[in-house]
């Protein structure tokens, strides 16, 4: 049985596996619907597309998504070299990864000088792949990077191809998928309180595309003609589905939307009824096993579930952060004026900074400096009325 947390799984896995030399598929439409049968593609891994079965009984959360990247890594090396040398694809895989490697995201340069190549993949392995379980001691950039750990296999098989991966490739693509999450639930009839953040998460999922300000206001302004690889354009229409579902159910103008996406990459009108189809019928079958589609609104369920992991770790170091929020003056104005008026965005602006250098001096509280931390703010900005001595919440009881 492999275990992948210990040392060596990926050794095992190919031993386990005992490759034939039949290829997984060499058909660019069949491979696609496969991998996404195993709920590769939604970021929520339910089986393997494997020659030999993995048994995953005892397995922890973030263990199925490492194999499922290792074994979709493999697939598409399969597929695009037609052979299934383990060795050959372990040397291949690394050397991918090292280019890819954003400038000052410092992992690949500090695995890759030691150790056994096979064991250097499962530590690149391991941080490609995060999950939300014990969100308080992941990084918020991670949220929802397994729903975009496809971009890893497309730009692999651009390296594969061309012994390098082009040029801004991993950006383009980054911001065409946040560009179309944005557009997607613009195009919504009933919006969500989440839709927002839903944004801002996939905002802060991503690696190469930080900076980068989604401005289009529709779809003919995406640059979708530098996509012309069927499985770059069904992973597309896939995420943009996969947003659009995010309240449980597609409207009209919504299938409208995916449909025209479809005719801008020039997919075939079959393929966007197929995968509209099959999101519904995935999450409709698997969210009572899968915790993050077992509500009517995932990120809600994210939402209120983070909250009160937030709460807990305020209230354990809330003798600190009382001590430093009374010392700054210009914050307690700014919280006690907040009680009465809704601030402006230069005094948000102010009330942030001030939190965040508060939350510096404070270690269990730097969570909210990591990347997609900043998220999280306006749940401490919510609590801190409760914190404060009584007097300063006279304003909010005689508004009440």
């Amino acid at each position: 049985m492999i275990n992948p947390s210990a040392s060596g799984w990926i050794d095992k896995y190919f031993s386990k596996q005992k490759l034939s030399e039949k290829i997984l598929s060499a058909d660019t439409d069949l491979f696609y619907q496969k991998i996404r049968k195993t709920g590769f593609i939604y970021g929520h891994i339910v089986s393997f597309e494997t020659d030999v079965p993995i048994d995953t009984k005892g397995w922890v959360q973030n263990e199925i998504p490492k194999v499922a990247l290792l074994n979709t890594l493999f697939a598409i090396y399969t597929l695009t070299k037609q052979e299934k040398d383990p060795d050959h694809f372990i040397t291949k895989t690394l050397s991918f990864y090292n280019e890819m490697n954003p400038k000052g995201f410092s992992l690949f340069k500090k695995v890759l000088p030691n150790g056994a190549p096979s064991l250097n993949l499962e530590k690149i392995i391991d941080e490609r792949v995060q999950t939300n379980i014990d969100i308080i001691n992941k990084n918020f950039s991670h949220i929802v990077t397994n729903a975009l750990l496809f971009m890893d296999v497309l730009a692999f098989r651009q390296y594969l191809l061309h012994d390098e991966i082009p040029e801004k490739y991993l950006k383009k693509i980054e911001e065409t998928v946040n560009s179309l999450v944005t557009l997607s639930l613009k195009t919504k009839l009933n919006k969500s309180n989440y839709d927002d953040l839903l944004i801002k998460l996939f905002e802060a999922s991503v690696r190469y595309s930080k900076f980068s300000k989604v401005n289009v206001q529709n779809l003919e302004e995406l640059n979708l003609e530098y996509f012309t690889n069927d499985l770059e354009k069904y992973y597309l229409i896939d995420m943009a589905g996969m947003a659009l579902w995010s309240d449980g159910q597609i409207e009209n103008e919504e299938v409208y939307f995916l449909h025209k996406l479809g005719e801008l990459l020039k997919v075939s009108d079959s393929f966007v009824k197929e995968s509209i189809t099959s999101t519904d019928a995935f999450i409709n079958t698997h969210k009572k096993d899968i915790p993050y589609f077992n509500y009517s609104n995932p990120v809600k369920h994210f939402y209120d579930q983070t909250t009160q992991s937030v709460i807990t770790l305020i209230s354990r170091n809330k003798n600190r952060l009382v001590k430093e929020i009374v010392q700054s003056k210009e914050l307690m104005i700014l919280l006690a004026t907040s009680t009465t008026r809704d601030l402006d965005e230069k005094e948000k602006k102010k009330v942030k900074k001030q939190l965040l250098d508060i939350c510096k001096s404070v270690p269990s509280l730097t969570i909210f400096l990591l990347p997609g931390g900043s998220l999280l703010l306006p749940i401490l900005i919510k609590f801190i009325p409760k914190l404060l001595p009584s007097a300063f919440n006279e304003n909010l009881d005689e508004n009440e």
